[in-house]
């Protein structure tokens, strides 16, 4: 993960946790979680819009198409 082995994983967690202190860590990891639901929520609603207006614009190409004469 990010090229660190064990031992660099574990001081930086040792590290974090002198830091902040163990009352603060599990604060810290729910907004982060939070962040990554609001992000992921923004992420979907844009490819939503997204979808839904590629899909519109094909049924106007199709009803335009059906109005002009084929020869």
């Amino acid at each position: 993960m990010f090229g660190l082995g064990g031992a660099e994983l574990g001081f930086v967690l040792l590290a974090i946790l002198l830091i902040f202190g163990p009352s603060q860590i599990p604060k810290m990891a729910r907004g982060l979680g939070q962040a990554l639901r609001e992000f992921k929520k923004a992420q979907r609603e844009i490819t939503d819009e997204i979808t839904r207006d590629e899909s519109e614009e094909k049924k106007a190409s199709d009803k335009a198409s059906e109005k002009t004469p084929q020869s």
